[in-house]
């Protein structure tokens, strides 16, 4: 990993969402995007003063929605950073983009489907750009149009896992020898009314409107739905040698990724965590590691009475004793949980914690949950920081539809 892009409930680049997440600020608030007062949910963890404006020109604004601004300009800042763009002979046909969302584009698809519920007696009238603004890939096709990069482009939807996925790619793709490099991660905005509203029917979201700050509370027992995010995580993945021969600085490698199918449920995690344990294993197999290797995972953690329960058993199930030497954390009790965004975010928090030795807390703990699986023998991190070496890190992904996948990162040592 040699470039990092981020804007997120918790700040708009990296270093102020980082800071944020070790110091355990809540990114929720009472909903700006709608009017939410009929809702069930009216909070959510929105993104916060970002102008697009302020980085797109105004043309080009009409072309891309709020997804895929997000996606954009935390692609430029992962590029900035990782200073490929200046490398003395780039070969731009090397170079590809990935950037995944769960969703895409829904907030066009609302106003599109809108004016035409509305106007249909007058005969259907779309704007031009409603399909390219709304189909969940395009905002690969922005950066790629950004950047000349004519490498592999494409997008990755596999619900909340679809970040993970991504980056999974993108470093298969790049040990297959099909790229030097690749702009990865995801980008998501979807706290509009058919997405609260639609997870809302579901009973999928927390509806403590009293105290949004405390509402996304993972592994406790009065935890009653996750909080939506948004934003968009990039990361730039580069072949080491490729690095290496530019001089480019290294956050972490990315070792190991490993995928696989709940196949059990629409939408609930398998009740004993057997996707979660396929994935993880997979993961750690790939990377030609231990668990005993691992010190950190960044959990799936949503604050959902049945998802929190079957990933913690997994762990247990695939860790064992090492399981208690682990820190664990799910900073979507900071962030909410961004869907399409998440893995890609979570994977950038865990480069950060393998960089700087800093796990980031698991905020909200309230009340322990009575269940036996949930065994507070382990360090869920609860409510502050923690500083210790962290070799290596695992960030799980689930998705809707029973999709699962996991990276491994750890520290670069040449």
């Amino acid at each position: 990993m040699t470039g990092l892009g981020a804007i997120t409930p918790l700040g708009n680049d990296v270093a102020t969402t980082w800071d944020a997440a070790v110091a355990g600020k809540s990114g929720a608030g009472p909903i700006t995007h709608f009017d939410a007062s009929k809702f069930k949910t009216q909070f959510a963890c929105e993104v916060k003063g970002f102008n697009a404006s302020d980085f797109i020109d105004r043309k080009k604004l009409r072309q891309l929605d709020l997804y895929a601004q997000y996606a954009l300009v935390a692609s430029r800042q992962a590029v900035e950073d990782s200073g490929i763009i200046d490398a003395p002979n780039l070969n731009r046909n090397r170079i590809g983009v990935i950037v995944a969302a769960g969703i895409g584009g829904l907030h066009t698809f609302e106003e599109e489907a809108g004016y035409y519920a509305l106007n249909s007696e007058n005969g259907p009238k779309y704007n031009p750009f409603f399909i390219p603004k709304m189909i969940a890939d395009i905002a690969s096709g922005h950066v790629s149009m950004e950047y000349g990069f004519h490498g592999p482009n494409y997008g990755v939807v596999s619900a909340c896992a679809s970040s993970n996925n991504a980056i999974i790619d993108a470093f298969n793709l790049i040990r297959l020898g099909k790229a030097d490099a690749f702009v990865t991660g995801g980008a998501e905005a979807a706290i509009y009314p058919a997405g609260v509203g639609g997870f809302n029917s579901m009973h999928a979201l927390s509806t403590r409107n009293d105290s949004p700050e405390t509402a996304s509370r993972p592994f406790s027992k009065s935890r009653d739905g996750f909080v939506m995010g948004e934003g968009s995580a990039v990361l730039v993945l580069e072949e080491l040698e490729h690095a290496k021969a530019r001089g480019a600085k290294i956050y972490a490698e990315v070792v190991g990724g490993g995928m696989s199918a709940d196949a059990y449920h629409l939408t609930a995690t398998h009740p004993d965590g057997l996707g979660a344990k396929l994935a993880m294993t997979a993961a750690l197999e790939d990377a030609g590691m231990k668990t005993s290797d691992i010190d950190y995972i960044n959990v799936h953690g949503t604050s959902t009475p049945v998802g929190d329960v079957s990933e913690i058993k997994a762990i247990v199930d695939l860790f064992g004793e090492d399981a208690y030497k682990l820190n664990i954390s799910s900073t979507k009790s900071m962030t909410g949980h961004l869907l399409g965004a998440t893995g890609a975010l979570e994977a950038l928090f865990s480069i950060k914690a393998v960089q700087e030795d800093i796990v980031p807390p698991t905020i909200n703990h309230a009340d322990d949950d009575e269940d036996e699986n949930i065994d507070y023998n382990l360090n869920f991190t609860f409510n502050k920081a923690q500083h210790r070496e962290v070799r290596a890190a695992l960030s799980n992904a689930f998705g809707f539809g029973g999709h699962n996948a996991t990276v491994i990162v750890k520290k670069y040592a040449e």
